[in-house]
This record gives C-alpha cells, sequence and structure tokens, in this order.
C-alpha cells in the first residue's frame, strides 16, 4: 500500500509507433543505434505534450480554440500547433530555440568535466537517494531561477534535472519489476524510495553475452548499475554494461542499462522502448509540476511560448539624451499599445540606464505596465561628458535579455569601457542577440558635449564590431531625426523577420546588388544609411514563418554511447558538424504548394563576403521535422575571422530560396571549458569550479583571465597555459559566496584565453551562471501529502586538486554517457498537480 495517492495520470493517447517509421533521428546521435531512443526527444516530446495541454485549456486571442481530435494520430510538431493557436505564419522559432537549451543542457550532462562521471547525477552505482535529492533540488533550482526572469539558467537546471530523471529508467530496474508508470515518489523529497538493494544484497548474475535478459536476481528490489571504476563496484552487483563499461568486465558480467537498442550499447536493449515510455510520461509530469508551480505566464516564459520578441533598452541618460530618451518612449508607448493583449505583445522587459561613472540596476519585468512606469521616470540630466559606461551596460542587458531577442542602445558618445568590447561580442554570440546602436553623434564631428580629452575618430569602433559580430547595426543620425530613425525598434520586433542575403555580398562601386524575394515573404524592408550619393544597403529583412536555427558539434566516437558534444561555435582545428533546425515548416499547408527545402549551406568570410565553400545539407529524420546536418571541414574554419551561413534551396514550387543567418559565426582558437558544482550556491560558502582548455590546431600560449558579476572573490590555480598540438590543461577555481550574498540571486563567471605573442588569435570566453539559493521555503519542498523517509545529502563532487596537461587524440576528453536515439509521434496529457 503506497503511503500516499498521487496525481492520477490521464492518458488521452498512446502513438508510439515502430522506431523504423515514426522516430525521429536525433540531431545530436549521428552514430546512435538505429531505433534508439534519445534524451533531447524525450525532453522536446514532453514539453510539446504540456504545450498542447496550455493550448487546449486557453482559447487563442480572436481564434477558435484548439480541439485535442485534430492531433489524434498525428506527429507533435512546434510549427504545427504555433500556427494553430497564434495564426498562421507565426514564428515558432524561439520557442524552439529554448527547447534547443533545455535539450543542450540535458546532453551536455554527459559530456561537463564536472557531471558527466558523477552517478548521483545519472542514479548509477545504487545511489538513488542522492539522485533523488540532486533531481529535485534541480527542478526547486530551474522554479527559483525562473520566478527572477533568469531563464537562460532556468532552462539549464531543468535539462540537467530531465536528464537525470530520465537516466532513471533506463539505468535501473524500475522497468524490469513490471513498472508501466513513472516511479510516484521521485520528483518528491520527503517520500521513501522503498526496498532499496542495500549494500549486501547481490543483485545480478553473471552474463558473458552483449544481451542479457534473465541476469537479475531480485524480483522485488530496487537497484542500478555500476559504470566504470569509480566507485568500484561491490561483488555480486550489477554493472551499467555495455562495450564501454569497465566494471562489466568483472563478475558478474554484462549489465542492466536499456540507454538502445543495440546489444553492443544496452545488454537490456529490449526493454529499451518500455523505458523510454515512462521516462516520457515522467518528463511529462515534470513539465506540468513546473507548469504548476510557475503558473501559465511563469512556463510560457520558461520555454517562451510565445511569437514575440522581447523589449530591451540600453538608454544614456546624461543631460544631452533628452530627444533619445523621449523617443525610446514613445516607441515603447507604441509597441504596447498597438500589440497589448495580441500575440506579439512583449512578453518580457528589460531596461538597463548608464551614464559617466555608473551604469544599472538592471529592470526586468513581464508586466508592461511596470516597465512603462520605470521608463517614464528615466530623465536625461547630468554628466554632460563622453565617454560613457555603455559596453557595461550593455553587458548587463545581454545577461538578462531573453535569446534571439534585439537590445537597442540610445546614445550619443563613445564607449569608456571599450576593453569589454569582445567580450560584450562573445556573449552576444552566446545569447543569439541582436545588437542595434542608434548614436545620434555624426563620427566626423567635433562640437557638441564636453569632453575631457580629445577623442579619436574610431571611437565607434567598439560599437560597429558588436554591432557586426551580432548581426545588428549602428546608425548614426542627429537629435532632429531621431524619432523617424527610432521607428526600427518596432521594425525588428515584427514577428518572423528574416535576413536575405546580398549579391555580391560586399558594395563595389558602379555595381549593382541584387536581393531575391521568393513568394513565402512579405513586408519586406530595405534601409539605406548615409548620404543619398554613396549610400550602401543593409542586407534587407523581410517576414515570414520560415527560418532556420543552428548549432555546432563535435563528433565523439570512443565512448560509452557516440553522439555530438555541444557547441556554440566552432573550435579550430576539430572535425564540426552543422546543425540545422529549420522553422516554419507547417505540415498542414495544402499539399499542391509543396514543401520548401534546403539542400546546401555556403560559408562567407564576414565583411568581406569571400565564398569560403559549399557543403551539402544532409536531412535527418523525416522532412517535416526540418532537421538538416552539414560536415564542416577544419579547412573551411582555419581562419579567425567570422563567418555567415547561408542556407540555398527551392519553395515548393521549385524556385530558388535563400535564407541567410542573422549573426555571423566565429571560430574559437582553443576549446575552453568551465564547469561547477552540480547543485547551488548557498551564503557563506567556497565553492570549486572545474576549468578545460585544450588546442587542437597547434601551439598556444594562454593568458587565462577570471571575473565574477557580483564581485565575490574569486581565485584560480591556473592563470596560464602553454599547449601543443592536441593538449590540455586542467585547473580549479574557487569562488567565495559572502554571508551577504543575495539569495535566489545569479552569479555569472566568465573564464578568457587570451593568445599571446606576434599574431594572436581572438580571445576565448567561457560563461558559467550558478544560482545562490536561499533555504527552501515550506511550499517549495510541498510534498503530496505525508511526510516519510529522510534524504541523505549529496556525494561532494570530484574535482581537481592542480593543474594538469595531457595529450591525447582530438575530442576525446569530451565523450560522455548519452542516451542516443529518437522518440516521436506520442501525444501524453497528464493532469497538474501542486510541487
Amino acid at each position: 500500500m503506497l503511503p500516499v495517492e498521487v496525481p492520477p495520470i490521464l492518458l488521452l493517447l498512446q502513438l508510439l509507433l515502430s522506431p523504423t517509421s515514426a522516430f525521429f533521428p536525433n540531431i545530436w546521435s549521428l552514430l546512435a543505434a538505429p531505433g534508439s531512443l534519445t534524451h533531447q526527444d524525450l525532453t522536446e516530446e514532453a514539453a510539446l505534450n504540456v504545450t498542447l495541454q496550455l493550448f487546449l485549456e486557453h482559447a487563442p486571442p480572436g481564434r477558435p480554440r484548439l480541439r485535442l481530435e485534430d492531433y489524434k494520430g498525428r506527429t507533435l510538431l512546434a510549427d504545427d500547433i504555433f500556427a494553430a493557436y497564434f495564426g498562421p505564419g507565426s514564428p515558432s522559432r524561439r520557442f524552439r530555440g529554448a527547447l534547443g537549451e533545455v535539450a543542450r543542457a540535458n546532453a551536455a550532462q554527459d559530456f561537463l568535466p564536472a557531471s558527466k562521471n558523477n552517478p548521483d547525477l545519472h542514479f548509477d552505482a545504487e545511489r538513488l537517494v542522492q539522485g533523488r535529492t540532486l533531481l529535485v533540488g534541480a527542478l526547486r533550482e530551474t522554479v527559483v531561477a525562473a520566478r527572477a526572469f533568469e531563464h537562460t539558467l532556468a532552462r539549464q537546471r531543468l535539462g540537467a534535472a530531465l536528464h537525470a530523471l530520465q537516466d532513471f529508467y533506463s539505468h535501473s530496474n524500475w522497468v524490469e519489476l513490471g513498472k508501466q508508470q513513472p516511479h510516484p515518489h521521485l520528483l518528491w523529497p520527503r517520500l521513501e524510495l522503498w526496498s532499496l538493494a542495500q549494500v549486501g544484497d547481490p543483485t545480478c548474475s553473471d552474463c558473458e553475452e552483449l544481451s542479457c535478459p534473465g541476469n537479475l536476481l531480485d524480483s522485488t528490489l530496487l537497484t542500478s548499475g555500476y559504470f566504470g571504476m569509480d566507485p568500484p563496484k561491490p561483488p555480486g552487483k550489477c554493472s551499467h554494461g555495455g562495450y564501454f563499461d569497465q566494471s562489466s568486465s568483472q563478475p558478474p558480467r554484462g549489465g542492466i542499462n536499456k540507454d538502445s537498442t543495440s546489444p553492443r550499447f544496452s545488454p537490456h536493449h529490449t526493454l529499451h522502448l518500455p523505458a523510454a515510455e515512462v521516462a516520457l510520461l515522467a518528463s511529462i509530469e515534470a513539465f506540468s509540476l513546473l507548469r504548476s508551480r510557475l503558473g501559465d505566464g511563469g512556463f510560457s516564459r520558461l520555454l517562451d511560448i510565445t511569437p514575440a520578441s522581447s523589449l530591451s533598452f540600453v538608454l544614456d541618460t546624461t543631460g544631452s539624451m533628452g530627444e533619445e530618451i523621449n523617443a525610446a518612449k514613445i516607441q515603447a508607448r507604441r509597441i504596447m499599445e498597438q500589440r497589448q493583449g495580441g500575440p506579439m505583445e512583449p512578453s518580457f522587459y528589460v531596461l538597463v540606464p548608464f551614464h559617466d561613472p555608473g551604469f544599472g540596476p538592471v529592470f526586468t519585468t513581464s508586466d508592461p505596465d511596470s516597465f512603462w512606469q520605470k521608463l517614464n521616470e528615466i530623465q536625461a540630466l547630468g554628466g554632460g561628458d563622453e565617454p560613457e559606461m555603455c559596453l557595461s551596460a550593455l553587458e548587463l542587458a545581454l545577461l538578462h535579455t531573453p535569446p534571439l531577442s534585439d537590445v537597442f542602445v540610445f546614445t550619443d558618445a563613445s564607449p569608456k569601457d571599450a576593453f569589454l568590447t569582445n567580450r560584450v561580442e562573445s556573449l552576444s554570440r552566446e545569447r543569439r542577440c541582436r545588437v542595434t546602436f542608434l548614436v545620434t553623434e555624426d563620427p566626423l564631428r567635433a562640437q557638441g558635449r564636453v569632453r575631457r580629452e580629445a577623442l579619436s575618430p574610431s571611437r565607434f569602433e567598439p560599437y560597429e564590431a558588436v554591432a557586426l559580430a551580432s548581426g545588428g547595426e549602428v546608425i548614426f543620425t542627429k537629435d532632429q531625426h531621431i524619432q523617424d530613425v527610432a521607428a526600427i525598434v518596432g521594425e525588428s520586433m515584427a514577428g518572423g523577420l528574416v535576413t536575405l542575403p546580398l549579391e555580391p555580398p560586399i558594395s563595389i562601386p558602379g555595381e549593382t546588388r541584387v536581393f531575391a524575394v521568393d513568394r513565402l515573404l512579405r513586408n519586406v524592408t530595405v534601409r539605406v544609411h548615409g548620404d543619398i550619393s554613396g549610400f550602401w544597403i543593409k542586407s534587407p529583412a523581410a517576414q515570414t514563418s520560415l527560418d532556420f536555427l543552428f548549432h555546432f558539434g563535435i563528433p565523439v566516437e570512443d565512448g560509452p554511447h557516440p553522439g555530438l558534444y555541444p557547441l556554440t561555435q566552432p573550435v579550430a582545428g576539430l572535425q564540426t558538424q552543422l546543425l540545422v533546425e529549420v522553422t516554419g515548416l507547417v505540415s498542414r499547408q495544402s499539399p499542391e504548394a509543396g514543401r520548401p527545402h534546403f539542400s546546401h549551406v555556403v560559408l562567407r568570410r564576414v565583411p568581406q563576403g569571400t565564398h569560403l565553400g559549399r557543403v551539402l545539407l544532409e536531412p535527418v529524420g523525416p522532412p517535416e521535422r526540418g532537421l538538416l546536418a552539414a560536415s564542416l571541414p577544419p579547412t573551411l574554419l582555419s581562419g579567425s575571422a567570422p563567418f555567415s551561413l547561408e542556407l540555398l534551396g527551392q519553395d515548393g514550387g521549385g524556385r530558388d530560396l535563400r535564407r541567410t543567418a542573422p549573426q555571423p559565426c566565429s571560430v574559437a582558437p582553443v576549446l575552453l571549458e568551465l564547469s561547477g558544482p552540480p547543485g547551488s550556491l548557498a551564503p557563506g560558502s567556497k565553492v570549486p569550479l572545474s576549468l578545460h582548455v585544450a588546442s587542437f590546431s597547434g601551439p598556444q600560449d594562454l593568458d587565462l583571465r577570471t571575473s565574477v558579476n557580483p564581485s565575490f572573490s574569486l581565485t584560480s590555480n591556473l592563470s596560464r597555459a602553454r599547449l601543443g598540438l592536441n593538449e590540455s590543461a586542467w585547473g580549479r577555481l574557487w569562488l567565495e559566496v559572502p554571508d551577504s550574498a543575495a539569495p535566489n540571486s545569479v552569479v555569472m563567471v566568465t573564464v578568457t584565453a587570451v593568445g599571446q605573442g606576434a599574431s594572436p588569435g581572438p580571445p576565448t570566453h567561457a560563461f558559467l551562471r550558478l544560482l545562490v539559493l536561499a533555504q527552501a521555503s515550506q511550499d517549495q519542498l510541498e510534498t503530496p501529502a505525508h511526510s516519510a523517509g529522510r534524504v541523505l545529502p549529496p556525494a561532494t563532487p570530484t574535482l581537481l586538486s592542480s593543474t594538469l596537461v595531457t595529450q591525447g587524440r582530438a575530442g576525446g576528453r569530451v565523450v560522455g554517457r548519452a542516451w542516443w536515439g529518437t522518440l516521436g509521434g506520442a501525444l501524453f496529457l497528464l493532469g497538474c498537480s501542486s510541487w
């Protein structure tokens, strides 16, 4: 008899089809066992189910209510449900981008040094109670971060929680015990995990075959397998199993994992699909619990369930900025009034003022009235000299602005903090945010503000560098024209804005430049800057739902589960995969219209436009999913200058189709990884962090610089690294969190690798977000009913105590354990309950 009655699962429809016809291949699992199921697809399927449930319960503004019967027998696609709820052409790009953040954080648990070998994070080695503690803690951190509008950190913690949750059903014997529903106590910290195998209980018999269907000894005790040699496997205990598990060669041989359909990787491969089905139900339950704790608005912001962009302003508040501040207010008011209550109403607002010598504080809200009140309080007062702390304010805005958003900077001064240029460039690329500077200062003019010293005509180059890196613009104008120019704010926030390529990509005097307008576009905009006698054209923007997301990965072949290690940018010397996700492919369009598709990707040097290469895009899975992959040879990525991505294809009628990524990409000279503890930080604690830097393109002499925001004490034992080809350096950092640290706040740690010598490459940055968590309140730990059992504290994560330089094959140390494969075509809706 269970101590509590758990919330019932409302199973409306179950459509798990055969893996050969209906399961989507995973974009991370290029080397997976055919027909296997993945962490990423379990995560995306669960999120789509709960999102559809939210849509079914709330009638869309001005549109008919969605009906469940319209989705029976269909594969759930984000583009389809967005078009049905928000209207045809409504972009799902931000929603799919948010899901990608969660999915990549999920996969990263198998690659990051601080997490890949920790059995508590994977429910290995019978660390079931400890694993449940970290799982519930990660979900609690997700709630706290989301409530603080720290959605990037919330998605990272959610990905970690879902990884552990899904691992439980693959790495334990829950399914072998005959269970077909999720464990009713796994998400509740005060309920006992009953019938756990103890240290002296033998759990497995010896199995010398790849497939071990009958090697479990006891039919009632809950256990999980040991992986590798740390911790060592006690006599009589089960191994994880698989080709790369060293413990599986020690008696009792074999293992019990259900990670894939291949006996080479999974001794219990025949139970892979049942384990994935229960893991999917558990993932839906976790999403539903988050929805109940955050409310529908908070849950929608967590997953960016909206076609609208955020509104993010960085405002110079010195005395000469009256006209510019007024223009920002007019544009903000116009956007809020025109879009109020509609699908394109901004879901989030960010405001950061600056002057000299100060900047901030940042103001964030989801309430348009609160934003307008705060914006209306800003006045242009004092501080009329140049330069100003613009990049510091912009960095603060980028840290709090949701990914795939626009940030608008209003100023008439150059930056005093130009030393932040590279870091802000890197942060804008990591956030995929486009930065537009509206500067009421002609760079050739000398009159205007009071200046403490003569200023260089090139003083605005940091703005141009950030704009180039982020895909934005620097627009110089005058006070009398700022009202008209500021209209770019509303234009840039139009839904479904895409960038079209120009031919030739750079301006040649006297030569005509051409762009193609395909039949899927509407509202084409061309921006002309400068004097009419010598104008230039910014790549024209147009509105359409057909767009694409992209990211990169390193193929990993020599670990327990082959796949791709996710990266935000390519690394010099490494074979890199480009992974493309086409958005706006609505499956319900008329068959006669045909389906648009992309076949190649063209790489061009930025800003020169030099053609670097053209690479074939290979479809991954059924065409309606829009997943494509391309192998980018290291020779294409040998330079340090940024490059652009341009997709080539055809629409349904066979006519040319082209799309360009809004932001250029850059190649990192080295691989730089920064990871922290598996849980949150506590005020008054000293926390170890792990640092790893590796070179795969040749010798590197690197300075490693650290910073932390807020200004906590941060020390490191690795400040310089001299690396040869395929060499790595490992170091340790210590972060001291003061007693006075604000609870439920975020700490950002940044490590920068700066090359030394005659021709250093661009700096490489690694960012790590950590949550300072107050003592858990009663409602955050609320259980469905009676409390039972004690939860043991997690084990301390193992980190290297000194610097270590190692040499080996490129990519050999980023291997980890992942659950590779796919899952699709399932619709499960769960009733919500309190958590």
